[in-house]
């Protein structure tokens, strides 16, 4: 889309084909000067882990989508408390279209060590959302090394590049957050 505005104003200012592709060069540079990390405003690190049939999910394949990276166990009771809440917020978001994606997923990573109760509590909470992942090494899970989790729940939204623009909403301020993003 940049590129097709500084080829349009190239055209209407008579710009030169060099001036413009220094000008996407630019915007291609600044693009890509995000840096993976854990910080608001960085590309969220990549996940790619087993669903409970053994498939693995990409976090990258839900790019264009808001995507709340949702840390939990089946045996931890304040993720429990707030599985209901995350619910309500995919029914309510998971097809609006936002300033920084359309539409909205969770990507749930489980600490749990024990694929039964992994898989119960996604039954009875009814998560209903596609992505529930986990490598079953509870705190010692890679996702969770990699996201630096020392207690659960936890959560980064990312927007539709991949870059996190909010951590640890729970609650209310999930939705605030999500309904402040609805265009």
């Amino acid at each position: 889309m940049i590129l097709g505005i500084l080829i349009a104003i190239s055209a209407c200012s008579g710009k030169k084909s060099t001036e413009v592709q220094n000008a996407v060069n630019q915007t291609t540079i600044a693009a890509t000067e995000v840096t993976t990390g854990l910080e608001i405003g960085q590309r969220a690190p990549e996940l790619n882990f087993k669903t409970p049939n053994g498939q693995e999910m990409m976090l990258s394949s839900y790019r264009g989508k808001m995507v709340l990276i949702d840390f939990w166990a089946s045996w931890c009771m304040p993720c429990r408390i707030e599985n209901p809440n995350l619910v309500e917020v995919y029914r309510k978001y998971q097809n609006k279209n936002f300033t920084r994606g359309e539409g909205f997923s969770i990507y749930s990573v489980s600490l749990d060590t024990d694929k039964n109760a992994w898989t119960q509590g996604i039954e009875s909470d009814k998560l209903v959302w596609e992505a529930h992942v986990s490598d079953l090494n509870g705190w010692h899970a890679e996702p969770a090394l990699l996201y630096k989790v020392e207690a659960i729940p936890a959560n980064f939204l990312v927007d539709a590049e991949g870059i996190i623009i909010a951590k640890n909403l729970r609650a209310e301020a999930l939705g605030a957050m999500m309904e402040s993003l609805v265009r």
